[in-house]
């Protein structure tokens, strides 16, 4: 069960008189704890975060290896040239022991070696047959494994990519690597994790992530608003946007406080913004900006405390996964604004 942390915020002073040549800037604000997050001036949607239900496109590049800097693997096919003894060279894929057979001396393991190193290796163990041994040796399907790959991946409307869902716990199932936890990450966080371990499955291959399809971010809207509901935004809104978008205030709706509940380390943190007085020349709260998942109670009688508040919001149990019913309490203060 998740902790509830409730915060209230008690209003400043009364209304002021204003000048007729006065002005004013509105200064945009959050939640203490999410103060420096956002540079002045700046978006709450600076970078957008993944969430479930996301489709991301995965497009890929692979570049063939060097010969001299990848090792030998089980679907390898090498090669062992003698120049001056055309009857010894041979062509043998890898057993699956990881070893070749060779003339005179026997099964050897390559598996996991380099070129130069399988060289050496070789010209090691045939010195004690011939008195100068000079061999070389090359892989015949190098790229045997890249156009493995690249059949998979292929797809006939896109290319060289996969559409990647993100599901409902925040994960998502990459090919050729497997899950991967990405929801409330960046598109940039994600993809350079990703491109570690594609590079670590296949050196020289590629992977730039791009958002395919957005599944929105959304705000809810509960209590005294003309139309509850949950609301889809595009763009930075601050509260007064907000419930307007929710079809404003009803009669009942008491404005002095109204509760904003944002999640903060598994925790629920509530805010109280007093609303009954929109010409107040302070940094309103008018201009609170939200953000994704954010949650606003307007209640119908004044809340004065957490027991009249959680009283208030019982009959709401979930949303969007976080419990807000029951539990444990305390109190903690915010900076008041």
């Amino acid at each position: 069960m998740l902790v509830l942390v409730v915060t209230f915020f008690l209003s400043g002073c009364g209304p002021k008189y204003i000048a007729e040549d006065f002005e004013k800037p509105y200064q945009r604000t959050t939640y203490s704890f999410d103060q420096g997050m956002y540079p002045s001036d700046q978006d709450l949607f600076l970078q957008y975060r993944i969430t479930p239900w996301d489709v991301l496109d995965v497009m890929f590049q692979i570049t063939a290896q060097q010969q001299e800097s990848f090792e030998i693997d089980l679907y390898h096919e090498i090669e062992v040239v003698f120049p001056d003894l055309p009857q010894l060279t041979s062509t043998q894929k890898i057993m699956p022991t990881g070893d070749i057979i060779l003339p005179y001396i026997g099964q050897v393991k390559v598996l996991g070696l380099t070129l130069e190193q399988t060289t050496k290796l070789l010209e090691e163990k045939y010195k004690y047959i011939l008195l100068d041994p000079q061999l070389s040796v090359k892989v015949t399907n190098m790229d045997v494994r890249i156009e493995q790959i690249r059949r998979d991946l292929m797809t006939a409307p896109r290319g060289l990519s996969k559409l990647v869902n993100v599901r409902p716990d925040g994960y998502a199932t990459f090919p050729l690597i497997g899950d991967y936890f990405v929801a409330h990450k960046t598109i940039d966080q994600v993809n350079k994790l990703i491109q570690e371990k594609y590079n670590d499955y296949l050196p020289g291959m590629q992977a730039d992530l791009y958002l395919h399809e957005q599944a929105g971010s959304v705000i809810y809207m509960m209590g005294e608003v003309s139309k509850p509901g949950t609301y889809e935004i595009k763009k930075p809104i601050n509260l007064i946007q907000a419930v307007t978008l929710a079809g404003s205030f009803t009669e009942n709706a008491k404005l002095e406080t109204v509760i904003l509940f944002r999640k903060h380390e598994q925790k629920l943190i509530a805010r109280r913004i007093n609303l009954e007085n929109l010409l107040e020349l302070k940094d309103s709260e008018a201009f609170f900006f939200l953000k994704p998942d954010d949650i606003v109670y307007v209640p119908k009688t004044q809340i004065s405390s957490l027991a009249v508040l959680m009283r208030q919001i019982a009959d709401i149990a979930l949303f969007n996964g976080w419990s807000i019913s029951g539990g444990k309490f305390q109190w903690v203060d915010d900076l008041n604004n």
